[in-house]
């Protein structure tokens, strides 16, 4: 069991001016074996996942972040197995811990997922009003 340590907050200048952005600090979880609560931070995350129209059920993956991943890994990855020209900028950001500017939905919450390089997962969910 564990929560990710998540912030999302509105964009309030600049050509996103209205839309949010949320950003991952980190994560803490329940050791069962010392029976104490450990925190990681973002150089233990291997893959978030953003969720921006969270309604309560199921999430619905919008954006997908790669922070551990190398320069030949994750998005790069997926490129070149598909013989795919991506934009490397655009791949750069998948590799951080800030999402991609988003339009809130109209369940008006977020939910992110973590998975740390153990492969433990955790969720929060934020509710945007």
């Amino acid at each position: 069991m564990g929560r990710p340590d998540v912030e999302v907050r509105d964009i309030r200048k600049g050509e996103h001016k209205g839309k949010f952005e949320a950003e991952v600090w980190g994560f803490d979880y329940y050791n069962t074996r010392t029976g104490t609560i450990e925190s990681g931070d973002t150089s233990k995350i291997a893959m978030w996942l953003l969720d921006t129209d969270y309604d309560g059920r199921s999430l619905y993956l919008r954006q997908v972040f790669f922070p551990m991943a190398d320069d030949d890994e994750g998005w790069a990855r997926l490129a070149r197995n598909l013989r795919a020209e991506i934009d490397s900028e655009l791949i750069q950001k998948y590799r951080g811990t800030v999402s991609l500017p988003f339009e809130p939905g109209p369940h008006k919450r977020v939910a992110a997922k973590v998975i740390d390089d153990r492969g433990i997962e955790s969720v929060k969910v934020v509710d945007l009003t």
